[in-house]
């Protein structure tokens, strides 16, 4: 890895906490559940993902944490954790729309950059939230029936009727916060003169 994309991790590091709602006010509660607001700091964080490594995306993201839970933790003092776990489910997603899109459009044309291709853009949009909303929905499952700080100590039946709603929530933030990230990715890849990961010759039995 160059100097270059050694030293961006950092710098959308330090954008996802310059975006945070502590400094820029940009945020929106999420009427219909306690405790979750849209955001976009998550946005670099994908960005960071695309453009350099799912290794970078995670590093952005813990830097992002830390900070959260110094300056904005939420309703609950925990509550950072919880977005890291949204935020890395979300990125495992993406991971697999990169590895099944690599596979599909290598069929098809072994010098295709997959990261570049709108159709793989919408099934990693598609991925992420389905990961980002299956993952979140078994954790606070078990978390939100747990006392403070762990949980809101909600009654069973309480925990089941939020869960739809956190689940909508989720998917309506990935469904934001991943394609914006992806456009994102495309026009600093190019001001940057970054090479976004390309897909590996199919063998040769698998040409057409």
């Amino acid at each position: 890895m160059d100097t270059k994309k050694l030293s961006l991790p950092i710098v959308f590091a330090a954008i996802a906490i310059a975006l945070n709602p502590t400094f820029t006010q940009i945020q929106v509660n999420f009427p219909l559940a306690q405790g979750l607001i849209y955001q976009i700091w998550e946005i670099p964080i994908v960005i960071a993902f695309l453009i350099i490594s799912p290794v970078a995306g995670l590093g952005v993201s813990l830097l992002n944490t830390a900070v959260l839970f110094a300056i904005f933790p939420g309703a609950l003092p925990t509550g950072p954790a919880y977005n890291l776990a949204a935020t890395l489910s979300m990125q495992v997603g993406i991971f697999a729309a990169v590895a099944v899109g690599k596979r599909f459009f290598c069929s098809k044309n072994p010098d295709t950059n997959v990261l570049h291709k709108a159709k793989w853009a919408a099934a990693a949009t598609t991925t992420g939230i389905l990961a980002r909303v299956a993952f979140m929905s078994i954790v606070l499952y078990f978390a939100l029936p747990q006392p403070p700080p762990i949980g809101f100590s909600f009654p069973l039946d309480l925990t089941i009727g939020y869960l739809p709603f956190a689940a909508f929530f989720n998917a309506t933030l990935a469904l934001y916060t991943i394609p914006i990230g992806w456009l994102i990715a495309q026009r600093v890849q190019k001001v940057l003169h970054l090479t976004m990961p390309q897909v590996e010759k199919c063998p040769i039995s698998d040409k057409k």
